[in-house]
C-alpha cells in the first residue's frame, strides 16, 4: 500500500538560513520518499515543505499539500487541499492523513505538529541536528523516546538519510 509520509519543519524563504542550510537534507528526504513510491504529505507552503516537495516531484513522486486558509501553495503539489482553516487547525487535518511524521527544524508550528502527531499515535522521526523544535523537543523526552507518561508512540532521533529510509521501510512493513 505504501506510506503517507508527513514532513514538517521550518516555513520561510528557501534562500535564507536556517532553511537554506537544510536544502541538501530536504532533497535527500524527498528523494527517498519518491524512490520508495511513498506519498509526501505536508503543509504545501514554502520553506522545508517546498524543498522536500520539489525533490519528490523531481524524482517522479507525488505530493499532497494541506493548505491553510485559501492559499495556493507551492508549485510542486499534485493535490493542493485548501482547508479554509488557520495554520494550526490545518496541521491537525494533515496529521490525521499520515502514517509517520518526519521533522526537520521548525518553530512553534512544528512543535505543535510534533505534539499533535504524538497525541494521534503517529511515529515521529526527528532529523538530528536540523535545529529548531526538532532538536529542542529531545530535551523533554521521557526515557529518551516519549513525550508523556502514557508512552503513546516512540519519538526517534534519526542521524542519517540511510537510517531514515530503514526506519520508514520498517513502518511500511508493519502497516501492510
Amino acid at each position: 500500500m505504501g506510506l503517507n509520509v508527513g514532513v514538517i519543519g521550518y516555513s520561510g524563504n528557501i534562500f535564507k538560513d536556517p532553511i537554506k542550510s537544510l536544502a541538501s537534507l530536504c532533497y535527500d528526504v524527498g528523494r527517498i520518499i519518491a524512490e520508495n513510491n511513498w506519498i509526501l504529505v505536508n503543509g504545501g507552503r514554502d520553506g522545508i515543505m517546498q524543498l522536500v516537495s520539489k525533490a519528490v516531484k523531481n524524482n517522479g513522486g507525488h505530493v499532497i499539500g494541506f493548505l491553510p486558509w485559501e492559499q495556493e501553495g507551492n508549485g510542486y503539489l499534485d493535490f493542493p487541499i485548501k482547508t479554509g482553516l488557520d495554520l494550526n487547525m490545518r496541521s491537525f487535518v494533515l496529521l490525521k492523513n499520515v502514517d509517520v511524521v518526519v521533522s526537520i527544524g521548525g518553530e512553534i508550528g512544528t512543535a505543535i505538529e510534533i505534539l499533535g502527531a504524538y497525541s494521534y499515535k503517529k511515529p515521529i522521526l526527528l532529523m538530528k541536528n536540523s535545529g529548531g523544535w526538532t532538536d529542542r523537543i529531545t530535551e523533554v523526552l521521557i526515557e529518551g523516546k516519549f513525550l508523556d507518561n502514557r508512552k503513546l508512540v516512540e519519538v526517534k532521533q534519526v542521524s542519517s538519510i540511510d537510517e531514515l529510509e530503514r526506519i520508514l521501510k520498517g513502518i511500511e512493513e508493519v502497516n501492510n
